[in-house]
C-alpha cells in the first residue's frame, strides 16, 4: 500500500542521491591519492633542488656562485626546448590557465621539461621559489588522474583534482596544509574563492603534508628565537596600516617589473641569456660588497637570518630592490620557479624597514606583517597570506594587526596583480 502512495519521482531522487554520495566518496578518495602522490613528488623535488644542488652552490667558491644563476638559465632554456618541446617557463600561470579553460591541456612532455628546467634554475641559485613548480606539479598530477578516470567523475567539475593537486603541492613545500588549500582556492580569482572545491582541496592538502613530513620533518620553515615572539600594542595597528600601504605600493611596482620581465622573454634567446646572466652576476657582486653575504642566491630564506640582526633602513631598502631585480631578471632570462617566496622576502624587508622607524624594539612583528601584506597584495590572496604566516612561524600574536595590514594593502593594490591570469569576481563561474 505504501509503495502505491509513494510519489513516482521518489525512487528517482533516491537513486540520484545515492549516486551523488558515491561520487563524493570517490572524489574524496581520489583527492587523497592525488595529495599523497603530490607529497612524494614535492619531497623528491625539494631534496634534489635544496639539499643536493643548491647547497653546493651556496657553500662553494664565490666565483662559481656569481655565475651559477646564469648557467642555470642556460640549462633551463636547453631543457625547455628539448625535453619540453619548446614549453614556456610558466608554472603557477599554467595552473591558472588550466583552471579557467577546460580545453587547456597540461601536457606530459611540457610537464617533464618544466620540472627539469626548474631543478636547473633553482638548484643553481635562481632567486625564485620552489612553490611554483610544486603547485604546477601537483595540479598536473591531479589533472592526469582525472582525465584517466572519467567514469568516477561523471558530472563532477573538471577542475576538482587540478585544484586538489595544486593545494597539496603548496601544502607540502611549505608544511602548511591550510595555506595550501586556501591558496589554491583563492588565487584563481581576485577578491573571491573557488569554494566548490573546498573539500577535495582540504583532503589533498592534509595528505600531501602528511606524506611530505613523513620523509622530512614537521619543523616550520621559519624559526624565530623564543625571545622574539611577536606581540602588539595599539600603536602597532597604525604601523600595520603603514606597512599595508607600503607593501601594496611595492607590490604594484614589482608587478609592473614582472610584466616587463615577461615581455623581455620574447627577445632572441641569446640576447636575454647574456643580458640576464650579466645582470645577475653584477647583483651578486653588489650584494656581497654591501652585506658580505650571498643574499641574491636562492629563494631568499637566508635573508631572514640576516634580518635578525640590527640593520639600517637604507640597507634594507637596497636589499629589497636588489632582490626584486634579481627575481625579475631570472624571469626575464626564462628561469622556471615561483613568485610566492620572492613576495614573502620582499614583504619581510619592507616590514623590517617600517619597523625600524615605528617600533625598532619589536622587529619580528613588523617582519610578519610585511610578509602578510606584500604576499596578499601581490597575489591578491589576503586569507592565504595571513594563514601562511600563522602556520609557518607559529606566531599567533600578529593576526590582529595583520588584518589591518592586509586590508590596507588590498585597498591600495587596486586591480593590479602579479599574474595576468587571475579573473575578476564578475567572471567567476
Amino acid at each position: 500500500m505504501t509503495t502505491k502512495l509513494r510519489p513516482a519521482n521518489f525512487n528517482i531522487r533516491t537513486t540520484e542521491l545515492r549516486d551523488l554520495v558515491r561520487r563524493s566518496r570517490e572524489v574524496v578518495l581520489l583527492a587523497a591519492v592525488t595529495g599523497a602522490l603530490t607529497g612524494l613528488f614535492v619531497r623528491f623535488f625539494e631534496y634534489i633542488v635544496a639539499e643536493v644542488a643548491f647547497e653546493r652552490v651556496l657553500h662553494g667558491p664565490l666565483w662559481f656562485a656569481a655565475i651559477a644563476p646564469g648557467l642555470g638559465l642556460v640549462g633551463s632554456a636547453l631543457l625547455l626546448r628539448t625535453i619540453g618541446n619548446g614549453a614556456s617557463p610558466a608554472t603557477s600561470d599554467e595552473y591558472l590557465r588550466a583552471f579557467h579553460d577546460p580545453e587547456y591541456p597540461l601536457r606530459p612532455r611540457a610537464f617533464m621539461g618544466r620540472i627539469a628546467a626548474s631543478i636547473t634554475t633553482l638548484g643553481m641559485g635562481g632567486a625564485m621559489g620552489l612553490e611554483g613548480p610544486s603547485l604546477y606539479g601537483g595540479s598536473a598530477i591531479g589533472a592526469f588522474i582525472q582525465r584517466r578516470l572519467p567514469a568516477a567523475f561523471k558530472g563532477a567539475d573538471y577542475r576538482t583534482l587540478l585544484v586538489a593537486g595544486a593545494a597539496a603541492g603548496v601544502a607540502a613545500i611549505f608544511k602548511a596544509p591550510a595555506t595550501g588549500a586556501i591558496f589554491a582556492l583563492e588565487v584563481p580569482y581576485r577578491d573571491q574563492m573557488a569554494r566548490r572545491m573546498l573539500l577535495p582541496a582540504l583532503v589533498a592538502s592534509a595528505c600531501g603534508y602528511t606524506v611530505f613530513v613523513a620523509f622530512s620533518s614537521v619543523r616550520p620553515i621559519f624559526l624565530f628565537p623564543p625571545d622574539r615572539a611577536s606581540t602588539f600594542q595599539y600603536r602597532d595597528l597604525a604601523g600595520a596600516v603603514l606597512i599595508g600601504v607600503g607593501c601594496a605600493l611595492g607590490a604594484r611596482a614589482f608587478s609592473k617589473l614582472v610584466r616587463m620581465a615577461k615581455a623581455f622573454t620574447l627577445r632572441p634567446i641569446l640576447v636575454r641569456l647574456v643580458a640576464a646572466s650579466a645582470v645577475l652576476t653584477g647583483l651578486f657582486v653588489v650584494t656581497r660588497i654591501l652585506t658580505g653575504e650571498s643574499l641574491t642566491l636562492g629563494p631568499g630564506f637566508e635573508v631572514f637570518g640576516w634580518l635578525l640582526e640590527p640593520r639600517s633602513v637604507w640597507l634594507l631598502i637596497a636589499i629589497f630592490f636588489i632582490r626584486c631585480l634579481a627575481t625579475a631578471t631570472m624571469l626575464a632570462g626564462g628561469g622556471v620557479g615561483g613568485m610566492f617566496i620572492p613576495l614573502v622576502v620582499g614583504g619581510a624587508l619592507v616590514g623590517r624597514a617600517v619597523g625600524e622607524v615605528v617600533n625598532p624594539l619589536d622587529p619580528t612583528l613588523y617582519v610578519l606583517l610585511g610578509i602578510a601584506a606584500f604576499l596578499g597584495a601581490g597575489y591578491r590572496v589576503p586569507l592565504a597570506a595571513v594563514m601562511f604566516v600563522a602556520e609557518t612561524t607559529g606566531q599567533p600574536g600578529f593576526i590582529v594587526p595583520a588584518l589591518f595590514a592586509a586590508v590596507a594593502a588590498e585597498l591600495v593594490m587596486g586591480e593590479q596583480s602579479i599574474t595576468t591570469f587571475q579573473r575578476a569576481p564578475s567572471s567567476a563561474t
